[in-house]
C-alpha cells in the first residue's frame, strides 16, 4: 500500500501473468477518488526509485484510474520521474509520429489495419531508449491493445527450443536494412523520411550522419534511401543474471513490409548469413504465447522497461490515441 495523500495498490486483470513470483505487468490502481495531478506528482516524487525498480523486475507497470486527461498531464506525470528525455526528433525511429509536447508524441501514425509486431524500441539502431511511457488518451472502439512480452522469459524458452539459433543470435548479432522514403509516409508503420530520421535536408548531410553511425547505404532512383546498420546485438545482459532477447528480429522479419520494403530482405545475422526462418517462426510463436495485451482504458498510463519488455500494437477500429515518450539510456 502506498502512503502519503495518494493511495495506490496492485490490482489484477484477466490474462495478467506472473514470472519468478512477480506480476507481469504490475498494475497499480489509484484508490484516492479526489486525487489531483499535484498529488500524483508528489506521490511519484516519493516512490520514484521503487517504481523504477518494480518496472525493471516486472517488466512494465500499468497505472489505472490516475487523474490524467491529456498530453499535458501525461508530460507532467513523466517529468515527475526526473529522467532524461529522449526527443523523437533526435531518434532514429522509422515510425511517423507527431509531437504533442516536448516529451510527448503520438505512438505511431500507421493506419489502424496495420499490425505492429513485437519489438524493443529502436533496437534496430545504435541508439535506443532505456524506458518508454505510454498514455491512452482515447481507447479504440475495438482492438488496439498494446501487446507486451517479457524478453528474458522468451530468451529462456527460445534457447531451450532452438539452441543453435540462440547461439547464433548471441555470437553473430544482427544487421537490419530498410528503405526510407523521400517524404514521410503515414500509411506505413515505417514511413519516416530519411530527412526526418537523419535530421538532414541534403544527401551529403545524410551520408555524413550515416557514416558516423557506421551504416552502409544506397540511394535509389526515386530519391529513397536504403540503409543497412552496423552489426547490432541480438541479446542484452540484464541485472540478476537475466538475458533479454533484445532486438527487432520479429518485427523486421514479419512486419517491415510496405511499398518499399520486403521483410525477407530486412534482416540478416551480423556476418551477412540468412536467418533460420523456421527458428524465427518459433521465436514469433513463443513471443505471441507470452504476450499480455494491455486492455487500454482512456486515462491509463504505462511505464515499460525497454531492456526487459517488447511491445507492439494490435489492429483496431474507431479512434485510438495512444501517446508515448522515450527515456534516454544512462
Amino acid at each position: 500500500m502506498i502512503q502519503n495523500t495518494l493511495d495506490a495498490s496492485p490490482i489484477q486483470v484477466v490474462g495478467q501473468q506472473a514470472h519468478a513470483g512477480h506480476p507481469f505487468p504490475l498494475i497499480l490502481a489509484c484508490r484516492t477518488k479526489s486525487a489531483s495531478l499535484d498529488d500524483v506528482v508528489a506521490w511519484i516524487g516519493t516512490q520514484r526509485d521503487r517504481l523504477l525498480a518494480q518496472a525493471s523486475t516486472s517488466g512494465a507497470i500499468l497505472f489505472r484510474d490516475f487523474p490524467l486527461t491529456g498530453a499535458e498531464d501525461f508530460d507532467r506525470f513523466i517529468a515527475a520521474f526526473g529522467l532524461a528525455n529522449f526527443p523523437y526528433n533526435e531518434s532514429l525511429s522509422n515510425a511517423v509520429r507527431i509531437n504533442r509536447t516536448e516529451r510527448v508524441f503520438t505512438a505511431n501514425e500507421a493506419p489502424p489495419d496495420i499490425n505492429i509486431f513485437l519489438h524493443h524500441e529502436m533496437a534496430q539502431t545504435p541508439v535506443y531508449p532505456s524506458r518508454l511511457f505510454f498514455f491512452c488518451e482515447h481507447a479504440a472502439d475495438e482492438g488496439g491493445a498494446t501487446p507486451l512480452c517479457r524478453s528474458d522469459v522468451l530468451w529462456e524458452r527460445l534457447a531451450a527450443e532452438c539452441p543453435q539459433f540462440a547461439r547464433d543470435c548471441e555470437q553473430k548479432g544482427l544487421r537490419y536494412s530498410n528503405v526510407m522514403p523521400s517524404h514521410d509516409d503515414p500509411d506505413s508503420g515505417m514511413g519516416r523520411s530519411w530527412q526526418s530520421t537523419l535530421r538532414a535536408q541534403q544527401t551529403e548531410d545524410a551520408e555524413r550522419r550515416l557514416g558516423e553511425l557506421g551504416y552502409d547505404w544506397q540511394w535509389l532512383d526515386d530519391g529513397c534511401l536504403r540503409a543497412t546498420t552496423p552489426v547490432l546485438p541480438a541479446v542484452r545482459k540484464l541485472s540478476g543474471g537475466r538475458t533479454s532477447f533484445f532486438n527487432q528480429l520479429i518485427a523486421a522479419a514479419q512486419g517491415w513490409k510496405d511499398s518499399r520494403n520486403d521483410p525477407s530482405k530486412a534482416i540478416t545475422f551480423g556476418d551477412g548469413s540468412p536467418l533460420d526462418r523456421d527458428a524465427v517462426a518459433v521465436a514469433a510463436r513463443l513471443a505471441d504465447e507470452l504476450s499480455f495485451d494491455v486492455p487500454w482504458q482512456t486515462g491509463d498510463a504505462a511505464l515499460v522497461d525497454n531492456f526487459v519488455t517488447m511491445h507492439g500494437r494490435r489492429t483496431f477500429r474507431g479512434t485510438r490515441r495512444v501517446l508515448a515518450s522515450l527515456i534516454a539510456a544512462e
